[in-house]
């Protein structure tokens, strides 16, 4: 099975349903764990087979800058593609990325879930069906309004009455000529393509993926969510990954449940946290009582 080995993973959205979260940096940039969400991505990727990201930008993208100063994750390339004065949307940051991504088949990944799907399936899926797109979908987890007959996408948003059944992941393969369907320099969205592929019998294909995990974490509530669910799932060493060396600790703190500590945060005396995500550099008071919330870094909750 032939590989393919160029991701482009959207990293420009405005993050709005995180609101004050996202301030200060673009919301694949949240720490999960105490690193960005977006490096999970690209792990996902990298298991499968990929070798390059391009990765679109918009809001606050020097955090990117920030984040992989050498452009690189684990060897792999990254190519950072900017988008201004608008974001424009999947489709339209598909298009204007359209020459970093070489004229092969590519994934595309949102780069604001966190999955451990098992790809080689859709890859599979997508080289022997000869479909232009092939969508990743989940028949759980989230809104039920794509509808898929014997591999391929029939309805959006029951926009041709066929209703829905099967969740989008966010993760698709991607052949080059589709690129030829999106308007240059425009602000779209990839469901009025994807509605015209079905209108006029074009391949636009899905897969329904069930096994592993997938979460979209557009809220806060879903953003701790996804760390309760780790913790549970996670053994051992790994647990050790959630209070960051240099984290300062007083020696009687308590620290119980999902609770993640980043790289040089304070904690005072006599704290005591249940279920919190505390990101790099921010302070805990002495004697604070905090469950299910998240302290972020100073000058974060400032608005843009």
């Amino acid at each position: 099975m032939r590989m393919i080995r160029t991701a482009f993973v959207l990293g420009a959205g405005l993050g709005t349903r995180l609101k004050a979260l996202t301030a200060r940096r673009p919301k694949p940039l949240i720490p999960v764990v105490n690193r960005p969400l977006i490096t999970y991505a690209f792990d996902h990727l990298l298991g499968a087979g990929v070798e390059r990201f391009v990765v679109n930008t918009h809001w606050r993208a020097e955090a990117y800058n920030a984040a992989f100063p050498d452009k690189t994750y684990r060897g792999a390339p990254i190519e950072f593609v900017h988008e201004s004065p608008l974001v424009l949307e999947t489709a339209g940051g598909i298009k204007n990325a359209e020459a970093h991504l070489r004229g092969g088949p590519f994934w595309v990944y949102n780069g604001d879930i966190l999955s451990t799907l098992p790809l080689e399936a859709a890859l599979q899926v997508h080289h022997n069906s000869g479909n232009e797109v092939t969508l990743i979908l989940r028949s759980s987890g989230g809104e039920l309004n794509v509808a898929c007959e014997q591999g391929r996408i029939v309805d959006l948003r029951n926009t041709f009455g066929r209703g829905g059944g099967f969740l989008f992941t966010g993760i698709a393969l991607v052949n080059p000529e589709f690129l030829a369907r999106i308007p240059a320099a425009t602000v779209i969205g990839v469901v009025p393509i994807f509605c015209e592929m079905i209108r006029t019998g074009a391949k636009l294909g899905g897969v329904v993926i069930d096994e592993g995990e997938w979460w979209d974490l557009g809220t806060p509530e879903q953003y701790l969510a996804v760390h309760r669910a780790r913790w549970k799932s996670e053994v051992g060493s790994r647990k050790s990954e959630w209070i960051a060396t240099g984290a300062h600790l007083a020696a009687d703190v308590r620290i119980t449940g999902a609770t993640a500590i980043g790289a040089r945060a304070h904690i005072g005396a006599g704290a005591r946290l249940h279920d919190c995500l505390v990101w790099e550099d921010a302070a805990v008071a002495p004697g604070a009582v905090l469950e299910n919330c998240v302290v972020p870094a100073p000058g974060e909750m400032v608005g843009p």
